[in-house]
């Protein structure tokens, strides 16, 4: 596979001429007439190394390094000037630039360090398609998302403790299983344990076990979940609501890698990575003395901080059409989408739930809806709430005959001209209808 790499700069001349140059010596590349063009072909092209020019209008190479290093941990970029000295060199490596030349540099120089770049591992790696699969569950295109992924996948090749912030329904434990699949221990076990289900007089039992007879109602040996863990991943999730009297004996656990069962004399060794989870704030809970300091540094090794979907209201349609194929198998009657008003309605709702609630909405909207297109009155009913305000009289109209157009061509299979002697219009007439409301008749032919 050839090296994917991003060259930037507001010259057109000199890009095309350095771009032949690297095309020729085996590499893939990507060209980019200022920053902001950019980053927005980084989520796309998704490249191992970033070259770009110094001086630049608008966004300049050292504001367009701060933002990948923001967004694109570990991605390498070098930079190329033809204003450069010793302290600009130094003032950028110290910042974390990979690389500083300057021209007119060395092009066999400028490929040892673009290799360089990328067996260092950083940027976005090449992917085989069984490496492509540890984040298939994980529907995105947001670079917000996908540059969680960018950091989760790094962390993953290391045994460090990984703490996964988030809202409740981000998907949290989705984003610990794909760490779990990527890393070293993927053939070894992925235990999850909710903390905060489980009651504060058997967390102790069911994370390091216990011995028969070791309390009433022990009437056998249990491993525990760090057991059953060995060799894998435990996920501790919501470990904010983990209890003070537990945390202390998870601190040494973690600090010994070994656990004591409860009734025993003596420890087993156990060998677990651990990925905890919580959409508390850690930070007040050690403040407020709720949650211990120690414990918090110990499992905050590496953080991944989920966005809401609010955050990544791109993926809002994705999901939509994903979690709708999933229950196209459970529907009272063939489904083939939403209505364009009921897509717009989607995508601007807040979703306090997340993605888990709208898994819940469009499980809802299928199981109720009588159309192949989901209106958007049964997005609102879904949702608990009516129009945001009273719609307009020509708003009125056009749902109306959205609604009306909607209903006929489901009488007559999608077959435009059936619909359109229905609606006393000629063919024409009818195309241009469909067309204002962007309605394709095919969705409602029988297959």
């Amino acid at each position: 596979m050839k090296t994917r790499v991003l060259l930037v700069d507001d010259e057109p001349d000199l890009l095309h001429v350095l771009s032949l140059r690297l095309n020729v010596a085996g590499y893939d590349v990507e060209t980019a007439q200022s920053g902001a063009e950019a980053l927005s072909k980084l989520p796309v092209f998704r490249p191992q190394v970033v070259i770009t020019d110094l001086r630049m209008d608008g966004m300049d190479g050292m504001s367009l390094f701060d933002a990948i290093a923001r967004a694109y941990t570990g991605l390498p970029v070098i930079i190329l000037t033809a204003h450069g000295n010793i302290p600009d060199a130094v003032a950028a490596t110290r910042r974390g630039v990979f690389g500083f030349l300057t021209k007119p540099f060395n092009h066999r120089e400028l490929q040892i360090q673009i290799d360089s770049a990328v067996q260092l591992g950083g940027g976005f790696p090449e992917e085989t398609e069984v490496e492509a699969a540890w984040s298939a569950g994980i529907i995105t295109r947001s670079p917000e998302m996908q540059a969680v992924l960018a950091e989760a996948k790094l962390a993953a090749r290391a045994d460090a403790s990984i703490l996964i912030r988030g809202e409740s329904g981000t998907g949290k434990e989705l984003l610990a299983h794909a760490i779990h699949r990527v890393s070293r221990r993927h053939e070894g076990p992925f235990v999850a344990v909710n903390c905060s289900a489980i009651p504060e007089n058997l967390i102790e039992s069911e994370l390091f076990g216990h011995r028969k007879g070791a309390f009433t109602g022990a009437a056998y040996d249990h491993p525990g979940l760090f057991q059953a863990a060995r060799g894998g991943t435990l996920f501790l999730d919501e470990i904010g609501d983990m209890p003070l009297s537990a945390q202390a004996k998870l601190l040494r656990a973690l600090q010994e890698r070994a656990v004591r069962p409860v009734g025993s004399v003596s420890t087993v060794a156990v060998d677990v990575r651990v990925v905890s989870a919580t959409h508390r704030d850690l930070d007040v809970a050690v403040r407020e003395g709720r949650f211990r300091e120690d414990l918090y540094y110990r499992l905050n090794v590496v953080t991944l901080s989920l966005p809401t979907l609010a955050e990544r209201r791109e993926d809002i349609p994705l999901l939509a059409a994903h979690f709708l194929a999933a229950a196209a198998d459970r529907a009272p009657q063939e489904v083939k989408g939403f209505s364009p008003d009921a897509m717009g309605r989607l995508v601007a709702y807040d979703w306090p739930g997340n993605v888990r609630q709208l898994h819940n909405v469009v499980e809802r909207t299928i199981a109720l809806t009588t159309t192949p297109l989901i209106p958007a009155s049964q997005v609102e009913k879904a949702l608990n709430e009516g129009p945001a305000e009273m719609p307009s009289l020509v708003e009125t109209r056009e749902q109306a005959e959205r609604e009306y157009i909607t209903r006929i061509l489901t009488l007559t299979d999608g077959n435009v001209t059936a619909a359109a002697k229905l609606a006393k219009r000629n063919r024409t007439e009818f195309y241009k209808l469909l067309n204002r409301h962007h309605i394709d008749p095919a969705l409602f032919k029988r297959t």
